[in-house]
């Protein structure tokens, strides 16, 4: 199976900013350390605070799945539930 590379960007609406960075620590390590993810990074912008950009790759759909499973019950899930996903795969 191919495996699924996701890229793209999100915006944080600025009451949510701080949470959202302080989380994004822990999610970045659940989510590295998750079967089959093989990258995982988000990179605030340098010129506007609110985006990040987001680069992922998983060995497979399967891989990925389960990561989209995972965000929604986790605290990431939580604190960035009103962050503006612009993704493409």
């Amino acid at each position: 199976m191919p495996k699924v590379i996701l890229k793209g960007f999100i915006i944080v609406p600025e009451q949510d900013l701080d949470a959202v960075k302080a989380e994004l620590i822990n999610h970045k390590r659940l989510t590295l350390a998750e079967p089959g993810c093989l990258v995982f990074e988000v990179v605030q912008c340098t010129t506007n605070p609110y985006r990040f950009d987001v680069y992922e790759e998983f060995v497979n759909r399967e891989s990925f799945a389960f990561h989209q499973i995972r965000v929604k019950a986790s605290a990431w899930g939580k604190v960035s539930a009103n962050v503006e996903r612009h993704y493409s795969q």
